[in-house]
């Protein structure tokens, strides 16, 4: 039976792309819309002084914060990457031993919380109350400050997780690779180096960078032994002025400012080290 045009018209379905739209309009006015009334709820909050924000966004105190923030955060990172690497390898390594230790470190650092390791490293001189050699000792208690316990927790449970992602990195390039370099008479650590390194480093850069991310916000957590981060010093402001929501918010915005330039970098970066003709992120 023969079908006419006019009559598939009459009864084909209308486009969902026009039911999606809609859709998305609407969804998109009403979260603006409760945003708005929020924005104004809280605006008209008579007992936030919003006017000090400001002012404590440079106060002197909350500056030496942020850059002990970044401090610990750096160098946590960078301890992490660079114990990461070792366990990592050790972890890919064909010696029994090394393997097991690497698992062994992996197991510990990633199984016990933070705020944990923290109170460990800070409380050590309870189960190593000195260390010397000789007659020459000092006192652990003077060794390991509020910031080194910091430094130690935060770095070495960074060092399990980036073994992990190094790890994945690494096994993740094709064996043929180092096959083809040992053929070429390269040894183990050339090949890694200049043939494994390179084309696992696309896959170990987009976690690392939100490593890093995550590092900058769990640093917050030395608070809980004294550290003079950025946390800790809108806490000793507002135990003097009482202005606790308006510390709470100059420490956010300083936390949110910094992880966004973080993450536009880490955009860059990850940009840069795509293959050629492939945005990072790009699915073929």
């Amino acid at each position: 039976m023969a079908v006419s045009a006019q009559s598939l018209t009459m009864t084909m379905p209308p486009p969902a792309g026009k039911t999606v739209r809609f859709g998305q309009l609407a969804t998109g006015t009403s979260a603006i819309i409760a945003l708005a009334l929020m924005l104004v709820v809280i605006g008209r909050n008579q007992s936030v002084q919003w006017s000090e924000i400001p002012r404590y966004m440079i106060d002197p105190l909350i500056l030496d914060g942020v850059v002990l923030t970044l401090e610990l955060t750096a160098g946590a990172m960078i301890a992490g990457i660079l114990i990461g690497c070792l366990v990592a390898i050790m972890a890919t390594s064909q010696n029994v031993v090394l393997k097991a230790i690497a698992v062994a470190f992996v197991w510990w650092y990633r199984g016990v919380p933070l705020i944990v390791q923290i109170f460990f490293w800070f409380n050590i001189a309870l189960f190593i109350p000195e260390v010397g050699i000789g007659s020459w000792s000092i006192s652990v208690n003077d060794l390991v400050t509020p910031a080194v316990a910091g430094f130690l927790a935060l770095g070495l449970h960074e060092a399990a997780n980036m073994s992990e992602i190094i790890r994945s990195g690494l096994t993740a390039v094709d064996r043929g690779q180092r096959e083809a370099a040992s053929s070429l008479g390269l040894r183990p650590m050339q090949t890694l180096r200049t043939v494994v390194l390179p084309q696992a480093i696309r896959l170990i850069v987009p976690p690392t960078g939100n490593q890093a991310i995550g590092m900058l916000k769990a640093s917050a957590i030395v608070s809980v032994i004294g550290m003079q981060d950025l946390l800790t010093q809108a806490q000793t402001i507002y135990a003097r002025n009482f202005l606790v929501i308006e510390l709470l918010c100059v420490a956010s915005l300083w936390y949110l400012g910094i992880t966004t330039v973080a993450s536009i970098g880490q955009h860059y970066l990850e940009k840069h080290l795509a293959p050629k003709g492939r945005s990072a992120g790009s699915r073929k």
